[in-house]
């Protein structure tokens, strides 16, 4: 293996794992992604804009076994809470303007079912051209509904994934080992 490959190879991850957060994060995603059975927990809906123009309206939809209580106030955004005729909550909608490249946290809390389940969240993110996106397909399609998993008992700190600052910390250590490794031996030092 020469060293020309070795360095071609290296910048080629380097390039790879730059490029897969903004893959990764450019959907309408609901955190956290695992839960407890019957917790009250503090979700909270996070939606980027990729487009040119701003995100005025966001709208998601509730799964039924969940029972929403209650909303956080976000700066700049109206939010409409809709119910059924049982006045059980079914869904909200945040109207505001999302500017171009920007992200903005909606955050609801909620009864977790008291049974295993994985929750289904779709969402619609309308922008200020009239275009809708509908985040309600499965996941691994181009616009994938987001989803939490309800189980037994959170997973210990210890198993979850790492943080993403951990993972980029662990990236520049690699980077930094890499031009270490391909960097030419002193000749005045021998073999």
């Amino acid at each position: 293996m020469t060293r020309s490959f070795v360095a071609r190879a290296g910048l080629s991850l380097v390039a790879l794992s730059l490029l897969v957060p903004s893959l990764v994060f450019g959907h309408a995603v609901v955190y956290p992604k695992a839960s407890t059975l019957g917790a009250y927990e503090k979700y909270v809906l996070r939606v980027p804009n990729e487009k040119d123009v701003p995100t005025t309206r966001v709208e998601i939809r509730f799964p039924a076994d969940l029972r929403v209580s209650s909303f956080g106030d976000v700066p700049g955004w109206q939010l409409e809470v809709l119910t059924d005729s049982a006045k059980r909550i079914v869904g909200a909608v945040w109207t505001g303007t999302l500017a171009a490249h920007r992200f903005v946290e909606l955050p609801f809390v909620a009864a977790n079912p008291k049974t295993a389940a994985t929750l289904t969240w779709p969402v619609f993110q309308t922008y200020g051209s009239g275009e809708k996106v509908e985040w309600t397909g499965p996941q691994g399609s181009k616009t994938p509904a987001s989803s939490t998993t309800i189980g037994a008992a959170a997973e210990p700190a210890a198993t979850r994934a790492p943080s993403p600052m951990i993972a980029w910390a662990a990236l520049g250590l690699s980077v930094v080992s890499l031009g270490l490794a391909l960097r030419r031996p002193d000749p005045s030092r021998g073999a």
